[in-house]
């Protein structure tokens, strides 16, 4: 079978963020290799979810270890199982918990980075609302009411939880603003669901609810949009969150150790199963979780949780069920794969086009090993821009050959260690995770 050919604004979207050190937003089904039992354990965590469940793990990895990426592989195959993802970066303006808006930074954040299969590029949560006022007008022709006593009927039990009474107001207003044409009042409506309202006082007058979304309600709302995307057709809510080590970076004590101590909350009620159709995937550095001064495990409740699996490390085994979850180095074997799959991609998925042979990526690896030791697959992000960067050069100098670019290598007699003879098939981008 001919292998598939991208895109060329898929191949450039690509290219270009590799080249600057970034996970590609689109198309990173093309490049993804290895740590199939990591990709194994977060799939039955979606499973989980789908079921009324929820999940909560950390995504340990050193810089450039390819945790975004993981995220992202993670984010992918959730919104084929029809979840809504939500993804934002930690930063100094954005944290789990605060008092001067950084937490309802970070759920504004999330909420603009809101995707679904069919926009998966984020600004989706329109849509969603969309699609459950939809759904809500054909149920009511069926039963022959109004549309807003369907709405009223599906999102009584939201009622139930905080906030939920005028999240269920807001979403009323908008279907009221569809209605009645007037764009002012959806607009205020999705305003209010992104916590871009920052006082109480417009709130009422635009929407007359009484409550906003704040620094202390960032997580209830999550709680609460988790089962809303449920009723919009949705199979759940998967909430991925980077650059954790923000956290840790914090100089205040007290500020880290209570934003230590909403995760704890979020993870007491991920594992002991008091949330439903959510999912938190948080990706952090070794010394964000293991620090005993800083870290995660400076909090006492927390390093009891997330310590390792001691019969496991006794056995020199991973144990994949646990809430820590740390992303295996790559083998020389799965990057000789990925550069395969870059090269695939610069050519456009055409192999005629291919701009180095097989041996120059053998050449490239042993440049690798040699220049930076083991550490080019236990952090391949620099391994990575440089043979991007290598093949750019190549592209635009066609008068070059690819041993002009990397160091003489007598490659017959120096071959990377025992380098398998790869099947081109297995480099189809997902075929390293398809379940």
């Amino acid at each position: 079978m001919a292998a598939k050919r991208l895109r060329p604004k898929e191949r450039d979207s690509i290219i270009q963020s590799l080249k600057a050190g970034v996970t590609p937003r689109v198309g990173i089904q093309h490049i993804q290799v290895g740590r199939v039992n990591e990709v194994k354990a977060l799939y039955l965590d979606i499973e989980r979810i789908i079921q009324g469940g929820s999940a909560f793990r950390f995504i340990i990895g050193e810089y450039g270890s390819g945790k975004t990426f993981f995220l992202s592989v993670i984010r992918t195959i959730a919104l084929e199982k029809k979840l809504v993802s939500l993804n934002a970066d930690l930063s100094p303006d954005r944290r789990i918990h605060a008092s001067g808006g950084q937490a309802r930074n970070l759920y504004s954040e999330l909420m603009q980075n809101l995707s679904t299969r069919n926009k998966p590029e984020g600004n989706a949560l329109t849509s969603v609302v969309e699609r459950f006022i939809t759904m809500a007008r054909q149920e009511a022709e069926k039963k022959s009411v109004t549309v807003s006593d369907i709405i009223h009927e599906r999102l009584m039990h939201l009622t139930e939880f905080v906030g939920g009474y005028d999240f269920a107001q807001v979403i009323a207003a908008y279907w009221k603003g569809h209605e009645h044409d007037n764009d002012e009042l959806k607009l205020n409506a999705i305003r209010w669901l992104r916590a871009e309202y920052t006082t109480k006082t417009d709130a009422k007058k635009d929407l007359n609810v009484r409550t906003i979304i704040s620094d202390a309600s960032f997580y209830d709302h999550l709680k609460l949009m988790s089962l809303f995307v449920r009723q919009a057709g949705y199979e759940g809510l998967l909430v991925n969150l980077d650059e954790m080590v923000n956290l840790y970076k914090l100089n205040s004590t007290q500020a880290r150790n209570a934003n230590y101590e909403q995760i704890l909350r979020i993870l007491n009620d991920c594992l002991q199963g008091s949330a439903e159709y959510l999912g938190f995937l948080l990706g952090g550095t070794p010394e964000f979780l293991l620090d005993p001064r800083k870290g995660l495990y400076s909090y006492e409740a927390l390093q009891s949780r997330l310590a390792e699996n001691s019969f496991a490390q006794k056995a020199g085994v991973i144990d994949y069920s646990s809430p820590t979850l740390h992303l295996a180095s790559l083998t020389p074997e799965e990057l000789y794969i990925l550069l395969k799959n870059l090269r695939h991609v610069f050519a456009s998925g055409d192999e005629l086009q291919y701009l180095v042979p097989d041996e120059a990526l053998e050449a490239f690896l042993h440049h690798c090993s040699k220049k930076v030791g083991d550490a080019y697959f236990r952090t391949p992000r620099n391994t990575i821009k440089a043979f991007a960067d290598m093949l750019a050069v190549l592209d635009q100098n066609k008068h070059l050959a690819w041993t002009d670019l990397i160091e003489s290598i007598d490659i017959n007699k120096e071959k990377v260690s025992d380098m398998p003879e790869v099947d081109n098939k297995a480099d189809d981008g997902l075929a390293s995770f398809t379940l």
